[in-house]
């Protein structure tokens, strides 16, 4: 295969793994590449996140800790973070997005065990990962307004913007100490079911979570119930949130940090979607931003948003909002 990376061969060589047979994968909105390696009777997966542009130390890191603390990480068999190679176990191709497709009854169950995965997450001490501050919360939220606006032709209010999210998000931030670790992309695309029952119970486990940070135990909540890139319905999404804080009782504040941290997530994922396509040239995520600003327009419809509503109906043209995100080009 003349597109194969260089070093992928040498690499896996000295991992034990000569002669593999390589079968490439589709990756991610990254540039890390993906390839299922088989010899004989034993697969496994390789990833490779090519410096400078990635990073594979983090994911050694969080994967190390995730599995120490009850948490079904894939193992992992070789890696040479140097050069971006990491050989880890091989988790199939049961993607909970993907079998829900095909087996929608399981919809309870799985998103049950996910939701319970979270609760003995965050019954654990954070781990040694940095902090999901303010900093990170408006650098994120502000894709809105370095892509998003400018795509669609509008001028807005950015000193207005951050003075918003300062005032709905401060009190979280104040809230959220000593913190949980925070996975960041918990959702429907990034749980693996390694045992899937007929109703959708079963083990599961976790990929692409190298971007762990220390921070609310809303936020990965977030991620799996707004799942930009699944429908997951209203009705859905309250049972779960009660079946978490009925297992957590994470305080009388917890939903309304889960509408701020919504509605800063899906903010930043808008801006990530259109940033993917009008730089990288991936269309294919505008479609979803309907999805997420429909989440979003719920979010900030919560009296704990009341000042980054106030920008939206000063800064979003109405009909731009009635159509969730308007067409970007």
């Amino acid at each position: 295969m003349s597109d194969l990376p260089d070093g992928l061969h040498d690499f896996l060589h000295r991992a034990g793994w000569g002669d593999a047979a390589i079968d490439p994968i589709p990756g991610d909105a990254s540039f890390r590449r993906y390839f299922r390696v088989g010899k004989g009777d034993r697969k496994a997966m390789l990833m490779h996140a090519p410096p400078p542009e990635e990073d594979s130390q983090p994911f050694l890191d969080v994967a190390e800790w995730l599995a120490d603390h009850g948490q079904r990480a894939p193992a992992i068999h070789a890696a040479d973070s140097a050069a971006g190679w990491v050989l880890l176990e091989d988790f199939g191709d049961a993607r909970m997005r993907d079998w829900l497709d095909g087996n929608p009854g399981g919809e309870e169950a799985s998103y049950a065990e996910a939701i319970d995965a979270q609760v003995r997450l965050h019954r654990e001490p954070a781990g040694p990962f940095d902090a999901y501050d303010m900093d990170v919360y408006q650098r994120e939220a502000g894709l809105l307004t370095e892509w998003y606006c400018p795509a669609m032709g509008l001028s807005v209010d950015e000193d207005g913007y951050r003075a918003a999210w300062d005032e709905a998000l401060g009190p979280l931030v104040d809230r959220q100490q000593p913190g949980v670790t925070v996975l960041r992309d918990y959702h429907a695309e990034n749980i693996m079911l390694l045992s899937p029952r007929a109703d959708g119970s079963g083990e599961q486990g976790l990929i692409d979570f190298q971007d762990a940070l220390v921070g609310h135990p809303a936020y990965d909540l977030v991620s799996l119930l707004q799942d930009a890139r699944r429908d997951v319905s209203p009705e859905l999404e309250r049972r779960m949130l009660d079946r978490y804080i009925a297992a957590a009782d994470p305080g009388p504040e917890f939903e309304a940090d889960y509408a701020r941290l919504g509605a800063q997530r899906n903010a930043k994922i808008v801006g990530i979607f259109t940033r993917l396509a009008r730089r990288d040239g991936k269309q294919r995520y505008l479609s979803m931003i309907p999805r997420v600003w429909e989440a979003m327009e719920r979010d900030l419809r919560h009296p704990a948003l009341a000042p980054v509503e106030a920008w939206f109906a000063a800064n979003i043209p109405q009909e731009i909002r009635d159509t969730f995100g308007g067409e970007i080009q």
